[in-house]
């Protein structure tokens, strides 16, 4: 909707919950150390609304002080001084912490747990690894050891195309203790999308896998492993990481060796290169459903003092155990490795979080006794309609926090996770994007939680809701802004050091002001609801409506398993996947309309509602809204979308044959 309508709390933190947070002793560290003053009420959470606003204000008004706050509060190892903490604060360009030197990898073990496990593995047939913080570190070593002696050097780029396999950790912290530059593709994409990306970044040194489980499936990559191998020219050498046999034999005229011989190796000890703040972490790429993945450069630094910050959000502590769904190819992976930051354990489920009706998450969160599960939004949306309970179906006693991303969670879906999974559980909504590797807006754990909203704007990040005049507005959609730099902005582009790629990306619509092409409404409680994306807004006689406002009341229709709506010349059109014993009929097209002009009005109702098989979705669970539109406006397909590039092709050609009957309509000017 256009304007912010009131919603109701649905959960407040307690008083313990409270203190014992790493948000209220950072505010009362801060209160303190600095003179501020700042309080947090442990007795009501609703005065720390405006609490939270004048620490938030604070952060975004004085980001100098702000980001030195997090420097000594997580007092960050450097091994120079930096001479500046911001250069300007002008986007994009601007430089942090000025002749600082540190290493990421360095961090991750500062808070390790010797003696305890720092990593499970967990796959979908049940198969089992845990890796201890000391063997952690010896394989650390010994990989880290092993890539120097192979000619490996600083700023070299080295790729891993894997699964959610624990040893891709192993080998992101080896990486970017010598200071070289992580890439990490998960098997789930074909070999045409992982040849586009490494040949942007040509990689000296690839490490593979064979293959993973996936809904009852056993999937081989070695033929499409030797593919890739062909297609790259950089590649020099290649690391064997068997995951469902016992070797793993490729055929290749590049050097081959195997992770076994390299990481049993004794006697390395733990050695960290020394990092500019600025300089290259890694590289993470955008889905790249419309076109070329976006190949964004992240820093030591930056993402070092981000992932800190963050972690007063999360509240991840060094006890916990933390599980977020993810695959090596979306950037949610890297944020659950960040969690070593902490000394949280990290949980990886290696299979398809469908499987078996729904269950393996809801198992592992049982079984791991997890405290932190994270997965997305459509994810919690199907256990909602598929019906399961999982606080009657497992046992979910120590689990603390439930996050979700990847899309807006529905209002019904913040009601199903307390009447179904947990009543006393912290919801932890989060957007923000692969650009950062972390959020704008989401959780915070003195704040109350009001159904339908993430509660805050993250400290240090000046979001705004712009109308478009370009101005802030309050309880109104608008543009999802960021206008002042964040750290873990990235450095730049791959091969766009001009920065030309990077300024059209988000600084085309507000000039020196980041455009992220969400829809968000900022209410006057500084809380946030992300609608969907800007370039997929339905527009009907001048009223603008979010995307999620549809899905909301479709999909809470019970004949309703998921949908799709785009705009096309001014004619709405959903597309509908029904549950298994319905078919769509004239009766449930009416009601699917009746329920759409009750509550969002006459404006909204679906001029063509069609039935489809499935809806096609990128890798990281959003719907393809702008691909599909561009497709029925006369796109060709793989000028429209990269299917590569997509988690479900068949379900694009399955909208595209369901609606053959319909095209020439569809492309007629609405009067």
């Amino acid at each position: 909707m256009n304007t912010y309508q009131e919603s109701k709390i649905i959960w407040t933190p307690d008083k313990d919950f409270i203190e014992e947070s790493s948000m209220f002793k950072y505010i009362t560290w801060i209160r303190e150390f600095y003179g501020l003053d700042f309080d947090v009420s442990v007795d009501n959470p609703i005065k720390n609304v405006k609490n939270y606003e004048k620490v938030w204000k604070w952060s975004v008004e004085n980001i100098e002080d702000f980001w030195e706050s997090i420097w000594q509060y997580f007092e960050i190892i450097s091994h120079s001084k930096y001479s500046k903490v911001l250069t300007s604060r002008e986007m994009p360009g601007c430089k942090w912490f000025m002749g600082a030197k540190l290493n990421y990898a360095e961090h991750c073990f500062r808070h390790a747990r010797w003696g305890e496990n720092a990593i499970t593995y967990i796959r979908e047939d049940g198969t089992k690894k845990v890796i201890s913080w000391n063997l952690l570190a010896r394989q650390v070593a010994s990989l880290s050891n092993w890539l120097r002696e192979i000619g490996v050097k600083k700023g070299d780029v080295i790729a891993a195309y894997v699964s959610q396999i624990p040893e891709a950790v192993v080998a992101l912290l080896a990486t970017a203790s010598i200071g070289a530059i992580w890439v990490s593709i998960g098997l789930e994409l074909m070999p045409k999308a992982v040849i586009d990306r490494l040949n942007i970044l040509g990689p000296k040194l690839l490490l593979v896998s064979d293959g993973y489980q996936y809904n009852g499936k056993e999937i081989y990559r070695v033929q499409d492993i030797e593919q890739i191998l062909k297609s790259v020219a950089t590649i020099e050498k290649v690391v064997t990481i068997p995951n469902l046999k016992e070797s793993l034999e490729i055929k290749t005229d590049k050097h081959v060796y195997e992770w076994k011989d390299i990481t049993n190796i004794k006697g390395s000890k733990l050695d960290f290169e020394q990092m500019e703040f600025n300089e290259p972490l890694w590289v993470l790429f955008t889905s790249g459903t419309t076109g070329i993945p976006k190949p964004i450069v992240h820093g030591h630094g930056g993402i070092l003092i981000e992932s800190l910050k963050g972690s007063l959000h999360i509240n991840t502590k060094q006890e916990d155990k933390f599980l977020w769904y993810s695959t090596p190819t979306w950037m949610m992976w890297n944020f659950v490795v960040n969690a070593l930051l902490n000394g949280t354990r990290i949980v990886f489920y290696d299979g398809s979080p469908m499987y078996n009706n729904l269950m393996p998450l809801w198992e592992i969160a049982e079984k791991e006794e997890l405290t932190i599960l994270g997965t997305s939004a459509p994810f919690i949306h199907a256990c909602m309609k598929f019906g399961l309970e999982p606080g009657k179906q497992f046992n979910l006693k120590k689990l603390k926090i439930i996050g979700s991303t990847a899309a807006p969670l529905s209002p019904q879906g913040f009601r199903y996770i307390y009447d179904k999974v947990k009543e006393d559980v912290w919801l932890y909504p989060s957007s923000g994007g692969t650009d950062v590797c972390s959020g704008f807006v989401g959780g915070n754990p003195i704040l109350p939680l009001w159904e339908g909203e993430m509660q805050c704007r993250f400290l240090g990040v000046k979001a705004e809701a712009y109308n478009s005049e370009g101005r802030p507005v309050i309880n109104e959609l608008g543009e999802l802004v960021i206008e002042l730099p964040i750290p873990s902005m990235p450095l730049y582009f791959w091969n766009d050091k001009e920065m030309k790629w990077y300024k059209e990306s988000y600084f085309s619509l507000f000039p020196g002001v980041w455009w992220h092409g969400d829809w968000i409404i900022i209410t006057d409680r500084g809380t946030a609801i992300i609608t969907g994306r800007s370039d997929s807004t339905l527009k009907r006689k001048g009223v603008r409506i979010g995307t999620l406002d549809i899905y909301k009341v479709v999909e809470s229709l019970p004949e309703i398993q998921n949908s799709l709506v785009i705009e096309v010349k001014g004619k709405i059109i959903l597309f509908v996947v029904l549950k298994p014993t319905y078919t769509l009929t004239n009766e449930i097209r009416q009601k699917i309309n009746n329920a759409l002009k009750e509550q969002l009005g006459p404006y909204f109702i679906a001029d063509l509602i069609v039935q489809v098989p499935d809806i096609p979705m990128t890798l990281n669970f959003k719907k393809l809204e702008v691909p599909i539109k561009k497709i029925l406006l006369g796109w060709e397909i793989n000028k429209a979308v990269n299917l590569a590039n997509v988690l479900n092709p068949d379900a694009v050609f399955g909208i595209i044959n369901a609606l053959k009957p319909y095209m020439e309509e569809i492309r007629k000017e609405t009067v």
